[in-house]
């Protein structure tokens, strides 16, 4: 509607919606944050959760408002009818621009449950959106590096156990567990210098996928296989609050995850290790071939949602 604004305006204008639909929901979601940290009633703080869950589920749709306001940008995605919210989902994605994020909320909404990511345990000091962070449940992790672990051998499974300790709380809430397992954006400098057999992708990290499979044990049986697209190019957070962005594609794919990747130790088990990589290495070989399909406009086999 208002698309036909010139870029910096609308960057502008984008950013403040930004800033202020991100303070008025997330004053709003600390009162019910700061009641489940007083009250520590286990159904009481899964009362708070949902109720917390929905703020940001609010906040989520506001965004997607003032981005049907201001931008003229095509979206096409295909395959999010196979998502339920009632599930329990691990979500994997390949990552080009900090506009993965939004993109990924705006499909996600109404059709999956709330994405959540693991975050670092240092990321809850954050101002604002920490605590928001830790209401909705966010699981925080507190890694040990190799060299430390040999200091402090004391130390070693600790971080699984917090990080076990952080899933049960999805036991009671269906949750969308997110992760961009390149462990960074993808770049042409980024892709050469990895020495990466893919043509579009940087080689997945198959520890954090070992990590959450292990953490989550049961309480996970699908993978949502997410494939993001930009036809124009991978764009920057400024160029998309521009409204410079004119296409975005999304793919989606539900794999039931197998029963072999589930709650095993994959620090210890070195066959697991090795499964979990060649089953994260097929799934990324199919997503390389799909984003040349989606970037040559290959028809895709299942009919297009657009927007």
């Amino acid at each position: 509607m208002l698309s036909f604004l010139p870029a910096p305006v609308i960057g502008v204008l984008n950013s403040l919606l930004l800033l202020l639909n991100t303070l008025v929901w997330c004053l709003l979601l600390y009162i019910p944050a700061l009641l489940k940290l007083i009250i520590p009633h286990k159904g009481f703080g899964v009362l708070c959760t949902k109720l917390i869950i929905r703020v940001a589920e609010i906040w989520v749709a506001c965004n997607s408002g003032w981005m049907k306001l201001t931008q003229g940008t095509h979206w096409e995605v295909t395959g999010a009818e196979e998502l339920k919210q009632k599930s329990w989902y691990l979500v994997l994605s390949n990552h080009q621009s900090w506009v993965d994020i939004l993109a990924m909320q705006r499909v996600f909404h109404g059709n999956a449950p709330f994405l959540k990511f693991f975050l670092k345990q240092q990321l809850v000091w954050v101002p604002v959106i920490g605590l928001a962070w830790w209401g909705l449940d966010f699981p925080f992790m507190k890694r040990y590096s190799r060299q430390y672990l040999v200091k402090h051998p004391e130390k070693r499974g600790e971080d699984m156990k917090a990080t076990r300790r952080a899933c049960e709380k999805f036991q009671h809430t269906p949750v969308s567990i997110m992760n961009f397992v390149e462990g960074t954006r993808f770049t042409p400098a980024k892709h050469a210098a990895q020495k990466s057999p893919y043509t579009h992708l940087l080689p997945p990290k198959a520890g954090g996928v070992g990590f959450v499979l292990d953490a989550m044990g049961d309480s996970v049986k699908t993978l949502v296989d997410l494939t993001i697209a930009y036809p124009g190019g991978a764009p920057t957070f400024w160029q998309f609050l521009c409204g410079q962005v004119p296409e975005i594609k999304m793919e989606i794919h539900t794999v039931a995850i197998p029963d072999n990747l589930k709650g095993r130790d994959y620090m210890a088990d070195s066959e697991y290790r090795r499964n979990v990589k060649l089953w994260l290495a097929e799934q990324w070989q199919a997503k390389d071939q799909r984003i040349t399909q989606m970037l040559g406009q290959v028809p895709a086999s299942a009919p297009a949602a657009s927007d």
